[in-house]
């Protein structure tokens, strides 16, 4: 059922969206990466985008903070429940159209519960993940009546969302994710980052970009790592991304005899022109949704060798743009990119293919059409449920106490 607002002006007869992204903090990461190239680009005749960080902005926030506002420090602590009426009043004196919570967790139910308090017309939440930790959980499935729609990267996750996260099926809405293809494109790598990296012309090299967290299953890249070097001595390994498990990592890497083979490079703010270093892109993780990293390899002309988990099938056509390999399997990740690494050709072949997927189906800009379309849906549908509601202005007082 619509939630009703006392005065919705049409689309036509009002200024500009205020959209409010409520996150927790902005550190480089796939999802915080896509949401910050959304705010960027939705269209800015139409929306005015804002963020909130309920914590610390992080790196991305303090880039965004000189192109849009920016809100923080509203939480200070898991168990803060100030933050609602910080929340809500920051809403409601910005005057925000619609509320966009990204990922589960804090932000996911302080931001609908204070957007509710301060009438925001338009109440999503968009999920970049899948299963745990990124659950959602008990809370924020009790307040699934006040959420106008969930916001799911692909069909298999949307199907997830429904039938194990409690999200009611109809209110969910597949916004698939996209990458910058201006930025991320075919390039050769820079004699500098090769001088920075000591990585020589000719070297074979594979890499993985993603956070350094349990989900990501980087021990099963450094464990294909280790097989791999066998046939090819000469291969590197780039790892891009930091996280709490580095020093476990790293500390698996000492104990592989990795350490001359493996470079963990941290974040980064030229993950483009450090993927043009790669051979081969690798996705290890034990669970997934969409990831962006994904499009980021396949738009640079990457053939990428993944786990069959999430929705990765649905990005990655086996055979033609990679490999999809068994869930943990170190084995057979290994075999599949030492056949890349040996078979420049068939590697290059593969990661034409992967671009033109990508430039078909996986543009940044579909993204944020899916977003801008989405919105408008929302509040259109409610402006004119309230229209629809009100009284004729010609019916009698009897005519409207009947109504």
């Amino acid at each position: 059922m619509l939630r009703r607002h006392k005065s919705l002006p049409p689309l036509d007869d009002r200024d500009p969206m205020r959209v409010m992204f409520v996150i927790t903090s902005m550190p480089v990461g796939g999802a915080e990466m896509l949401t910050a190239e959304i705010i960027r680009r939705l269209d800015r005749r139409r929306f005015s985008p804002e963020l909130c960080c309920l914590k610390t902005p992080g790196p991305l926030g303090e880039i965004l903070a000189g192109e849009v506002p920016v809100h923080s420090h509203l939480l200070a602590g898991k168990y803060d429940a100030r933050v609602l009426p910080r929340l809500a009043w920051l809403l409601k004196r910005r005057r925000i159209d619609a509320v966009i919570t990204v990922d589960p967790g804090d932000k996911m139910f302080w931001g609908r519960l204070a957007a509710r308090l301060a009438g925001v017309p338009a109440i999503c939440s968009a999920l970049h993940s899948t299963g745990f930790p990124h659950r959602v959980e008990w809370l924020n499935r009790r307040l699934a009546p006040i959420t106008d729609a969930y916001i799911a990267v692909a069909e298999p996750q949307a199907r997830y969302l429904a039938e194990h996260e409690g999200c009611p099926a109809e209110k969910i809405r597949v916004v698939p994710n996209g990458v910058d293809l201006e930025k991320f494109h075919p390039r050769w790598p820079s004699r500098t980052l090769r001088e920075e990296l000591a990585i020589e012309e000719g070297t074979p090299v594979a890499g993985i970009v993603a956070a350094l967290r349990p989900e990501k299953n980087h021990e099963l890249f450094l464990c294909a790592a280790d097989r791999i070097r066998e046939e090819l001595p000469d291969a590197r390994f780039l790892i891009v991304g930091d996280g709490p498990q580095r020093e476990s990592l790293e500390a698996l890497t000492e104990k592989l005899s990795l350490g001359r083979c493996v470079r963990f490079l941290g974040t980064r703010s030229d993950v483009c022109d450090v993927i043009s270093l790669f051979d081969v892109s690798v996705i290890s993780s034990h669970k997934e949704a969409s990831p962006v990293s994904i499009l980021e390899a396949m738009a640079a002309e990457k053939p990428v060798v993944a786990t069959r988990v999430g929705s990765i099938g649905t990005t990655l056509i086996d055979g033609k743009t990679g490999y999809l390999a068994t869930p943990g399997d170190a084995g057979e990740i290994a075999d599949r990119v030492t056949e890349l690494l040996k078979d420049p050709d068939r590697a290059a072949a593969m990661g034409r293919a992967g671009r033109e997927e990508v430039i078909a189906n996986w543009s940044v800009e579909r993204t944020v059409e899916g977003y801008q379309d989405l919105i408008i849906d929302i509040y259109t549908a409610k402006a004119n449920h309230r229209r629809e509601s009100e009284p004729s202005r010609s019916e009698t007082p009897r005519q409207k106490a009947e109504r």
